[in-house]
């Protein structure tokens, strides 16, 4: 039976004819080179930095040769997270996660190059000679001296993108092109425009009115006439809703037509590389002609002086005559909504300065001709002259967050499509020598969410294997270390908190296997030299040494008599005995003041035996805390006494020296909250040294937490050791500080860059989702704004709110102690409620 239908077979039509080395030949002899387009990340350039891109994407395209297209296609299609259910260790915490996250849409990008070179003749035809009106293609020959001089051109393009440093090209292979039998290749996507590796066969009805593919309904605009254009075009913009008085967020000037319309949708950018000098010539003769007939129409006169200043910015400044178009093709398979994304293009189109134009006509021959590889079928009247750097301003010029490609990190979520993003900012620097060490420094005032976000990251640090040991004065991971001691089965979770009853007690002087190295002798000195001296006095080298000494003489004589028990007291009675008569039978006399051991000895009568502190050192439970992962310390009782603040807070940090010695390929974290204040006087100041400095050499990492600006800023040790050492800085909510924060950014040596991402934190939360923002800076090259979003069950395992964890310690006694069962039901009837 005969076809009356007025359909044709795609095969028949398909201007393309082969795909060989990574490039697409069509039959009229075309060849067409593709890349993949790597773009920064959102909010994450500064206006240089995309005036250097800019500049790139102008010269790069000057090198490529006459009658070239260069064709950039940047696809954005509405995707729902999928959620990583199917791994087998993920823990409670990991799996509520994800499913928190279940379905959550966010806009993907994907970002193409398309370079075509084609002829003199082509490059001019109109829509009405398009593949699309022909009978039958027959194949033209190719010139091999055309592909030759085309193919070094490229080359040379790609080395001169890929070397500014903020945009990467990547070939693409053939597979990636057609596809396989397995996957499907751009060409099939763009025809279908699905992003799926699987797709089935749809008809496509290329009716001007409403254009559809399968059940998708197109709609498109246009900026193909100079009438719509904006007086004046940019490399970027101010975006106003994370600027302040004080800081600029920057976008790219096409910006609102890339991320921020948020619908499925294609941005085509095309420059055409004509003839540059017999474009000016015709427009020598067209300014003439206009100049002869002014007489008769003012319009005349009008163009001709356009023409006139057209020409005189070409001759003056030396600029390359191009053709450019831009249109944006969006689709819907509801009706209902493409009128919304109708009205949505347009509204974003006027706020680039555009005026919105709904192109009814030209559908299908653009659509036809944004094919990669068939960019020498666009129908030259869809086009407008202008120079080559205006053009490159209508390039999009930023894509979303990346993952890591690191296995260790933490889930962070995008803070524009709240899709979570897993991020490294412990190894992988390392490895790309972004920074030197591991070691984080936190800063957020009160209510801010730092602890929140903490809890978040010791959290997922510790399901990754990790040793944490947490210095705390606010009881904030007390929620977090029940659950997990409650899943350990006392295994972890250890939880130390001082009270009258039950004071929290060490040994310095035990060690399982008795072995006393140099590092360990010199945490046990310092903590005698800081019971010993206060604050303001100085320690002289005879000092350090005569305690040195009788150190090394009581270990000795430890390991010979096996009777000694190893404590406080012990070393006490053998300073005021054996080693105070050593002292009086020496040569050469020692004198009080070189070395005043009565006063040593009566500074610390109080830690002796029926002294005031005598439970502090003479621990008989030896606590082992080398094997538990996850120990918290809550010193908040004690925060104010001047006598035991300081002592407790360096017998931890001992403890936690000997995990960095022993530990041997194991990730260790000490996290000091407020009580980094204990150790940072001048007797301190070296043990805070040695403590940043070699935490990396053992594959650790060192955190201090801190919420007062005054602080950090008057506090010499701090900069010189914690800040200066930490090569990865985190910020929360600065707006408390906004008229101090020049003083923040001396001191933490942040660029305006930096500044004007802290300053946008929180400016525009989405109403819907509950979270705080937080900005990670990582050796002051790579930084950006992420947004600490968590499950109902995260919450309730991180909250630091009074009343919120006394009801999951309510609903767990009911429960018979199952903290977790607590969590999940609470949880539950918060997403009821």
């Amino acid at each position: 039976m005969r076809n009356i239908l007025k359909a044709t077979t795609l095969e028949s039509k398909l201007p393309l004819l082969a795909v060989e080395h990574g490039c697409i030949i069509s039959k009229d002899a075309d060849i067409t080179v593709c890349y993949e387009v790597t773009l920064p990340e959102l909010f994450t350039v500064t206006s240089q930095e995309y005036e250097a891109m800019h500049a790139a994407w102008c010269k790069a395209i000057k090198v490529l040769p006459r009658f070239t297209v260069a064709h950039k296609q940047d696809w954005f299609v509405s995707e729902n997270y999928k959620p990583e259910l199917q791994k087998d260790d993920l823990s409670f915490l990991d799996r509520s996660f994800e499913r928190h996250f279940n379905e959550r849409p966010y806009l993907a990008h994907k970002c193409y190059l398309y370079l075509t070179k084609t002829t003199k003749e082509r490059m001019r035809q109109q829509s009405n000679f398009s593949t699309l009106c022909c009978g039958r293609i027959t194949p033209k020959e190719l010139n091999h001296d055309m592909i030759v001089g085309f193919m070094e051109a490229v080359g040379q393009f790609e080395r001169i993108i890929n070397d500014t440093g903020y945009i990467s090209l990547r070939s693409m292979g053939d597979d990636e092109i057609v596809g396989t039998d397995s996957t499907s290749g751009i060409i099939e996507r763009y025809l279908l425009l699905s992003t799926d590796d699987v797709t089935c066969l749809e008809d496509i009805d290329l009716s001007p009115k409403e254009m559809r593919v399968g059940d998708k309904m197109l709609c498109l605009h246009t900026l193909s006439d100079t009438d719509d254009l904006p007086g004046k075009v940019s490399t970027d913009n101010r975006y106003e809703r994370l600027s302040t008085d004080r800081s600029d967020c920057r976008l790219s000037f096409a910006s609102p037509v890339g991320l921020l319309l948020p619908c499925n949708h294609i941005y085509n950018q095309y420059v055409f590389i004509d003839d540059h000098d017999e474009n000016l010539a015709k427009f020598e003769k067209t300014a003439r002609n206009m100049n002869s007939l002014s007489r008769y129409s003012r319009s005349n006169a009008i163009n001709k002086e356009w023409i006139d200043r057209y020409l005189n910015e070409a001759h003056s400044y030396g600029l390359t005559s191009v053709r450019c178009h831009c249109n944006i093709m969006a689709w819907s398979d509801d009706a209902e909504e493409l009128r919304r994304i109708k009205n949505d293009v347009g509204g974003q189109l006027a706020t680039m300065g555009c005026m919105p134009r709904h192109n009814t006509i030209d559908c299908p021959t653009l659509y036809w001709a944004a094919m990669p590889g068939n960019e020498a079928d666009f129908p030259a009247e869809e086009s407008f002259y202008t120079f080559i750097e205006p053009a490159v301003c209508f390039f999009t010029a930023e894509t979303n967050y990346r993952s890591s490609l690191s296995p260790f990190g933490i889930k962070m979520v995008d803070r524009l499509t709240g899709k979570p993003v897993h991020l490294d900012i412990s190894d992988e620097p390392m490895k790309r020598g972004i920074t030197t060490n591991r070691n984080k420094f936190i800063l957020g005032p009160s209510g801010s969410g730092k602890s929140f976000f903490t809890n978040h990251l010791v959290r997922q640090y510790y399901e990754q294997g990790a040793h944490i040991l947490l210095i705390d004065t606010g009881n904030s991971y007390e929620g977090l270390c029940n659950l997990i001691h409650n899943r350990t089965h006392g295994e972890d979770g250890v939880y130390y908190t001082y009270t009258e009853e039950k004071p929290i007690s060490f040994n310095p002087f035990f060690t399982e296997d008795g072995v006393f190295d140099v590092e360990k002798k010199d945490s046990i000195k310092t903590l005698l030299l800081t019971l010993w001296k206060s604050e303001d006095d100085r320690v002289s080298k005879t000092e350090s040494g005569e305690l040195g000494s009788a150190l090394s003489m009581f270990l000795e004589k430890m390991k010979k008599d096996r009777d000694i028990v190893p404590c406080f007291n012990s070393f006490y009675e053998f300073m005021r005995d054996e080693y105070r008569a050593e002292m009086a039978q020496r040569p050469i006399p020692i004198y009080k003041q070189d070395f005043d051991i009565d006063n040593f000895l009566t500074t610390l009568r109080q830690y002796y035996h029926g002294g005031r502190f005598d439970f502090l050192l003479n621990s008989r439970e030896n606590i082992d805390l080398l094997n538990k992962r996850f120990v918290v310390f809550e010193i908040d009782a004690i925060r104010d006494n001047k006598d035991l603040f300081p002592v407790v807070t360096i017998i931890i940090m001992e403890a936690f020296i000997n995990k960095m010695r022993r530990l041997k390929g194991v990730r260790k974290v000490l996290i000091c909250e407020e009580a980094w204040k204990a150790l940072s006087t001048a007797n301190m100041a070296e043990y805070m040294r040695y403590m940043f400095k070699t935490v990396r050499k053992y594959f650790g990492e060192a955190v201090v937490v801190t919420q007062e600006v005054d602080d950090i800023i008057s506090s010499p040790i701090v900069k010189e050791t914690i800040i200066n050492n930490s090569d990865c800085k985190i910020l929360l909510d600065q707006r408390k500080y906004m008229n101090r924060f020049d003083q923040i950014q001396e001191l933490l040596g942040l660029t305006d860059k930096e500044k004007a991402q802290i300053l946008s934190i929180n400016l525009s939360n989405n109403p819907n989702r509950l979270y705080k923002e937080v900005w990670i800076g990582l050796g002051g090259t790579q930084s950006a704004v992420y947004a600490t979003e968590v499950s109902p069950e995260e919450y309730l395992a991180y909250t630091t709110e009074e009343t919120e964890k006394m009801q999951v310690l309510a609903r767990a006694r009911q429960l018979g102690g199952d903290i977790e069962a607590a969590i999940k039901q609470l949880a539950n009837e918060r997403r009821e409620n």
